[in-house]
């Protein structure tokens, strides 16, 4: 893909994000479904298309630890570590979400997070200023599509955007590290 298509997938992609869409993505563990992340219309439209029950919170990506810290109360001193650490995706669990709308964070208050590696990600997080969410771009209960061309029409046709920009990896999909962190920093894998 050639830079004049990488910024117009970017361009395209922040319109509809701004606006209130849902834009299909390539994440560095699946293709996701995405919106911004403090939208709660938005938000509605991504539990929509999943037809997920609103109980089971998203998770959200970041482009920084900078950006991360506006979105929790308190970030324990081990989550750079820990970032650092993992050379695959590490999504974390804090305690106490905050600036999110209500409909984004578990009843618990909890709010699931990724900073980003995946170049096309970063750079639309980092343009965009805000998180986006992140799913996976399946119905609820079907199983998650492991490339793009596994991807079913009815989501295909439900989102308002989808990225050209790594359409043709044929990378599997790779499920991201869990883990959940309490505000003393001690934690437990959720998921390894």
């Amino acid at each position: 893909m050639n830079d004049i298509s990488l910024l117009n997938d970017l361009n395209s992609s922040l319109k509809t994000l701004a606006e209130g869409g849902v834009i299909l993505y390539p994440t560095d563990t699946i293709w996701g479904i995405g919106c911004d992340a403090t939208n709660s219309k938005a938000i509605e439209k991504v539990f929509g298309i999943k037809k997920r029950a609103e109980s089971k919170s998203l998770i959200i990506l970041v482009d920084s630890e900078q950006m991360l810290a506006h979105y929790v109360s308190q970030v324990p001193d081990i989550v750079h570590d820990l970032i650092e650490q993992y050379d695959r995706p590490l999504t974390i669990i804090y305690p106490s979400a905050q600036n999110l709308p209500r409909n984004l964070v578990a009843p618990d208050g909890s709010i699931a997070i990724r900073v980003v590696r995946h170049p096309f990600c970063q750079q639309l997080i980092s343009r965009f200023g805000k998180p986006i969410t992140s799913t996976s771009a399946n119905i609820s209960g079907m199983p998650s599509p492991a490339s793009f061309q596994s991807i079913s029409a009815e989501v295909l046709q439900s989102v308002d955007y989808t990225v050209f920009y790594d359409r043709e990896n044929p990378r599997a999909a790779i499920p991201s590290t869990i883990i959940r962190i309490n505000l003393h920093g001690e934690f437990e894998i959720i998921r390894g």
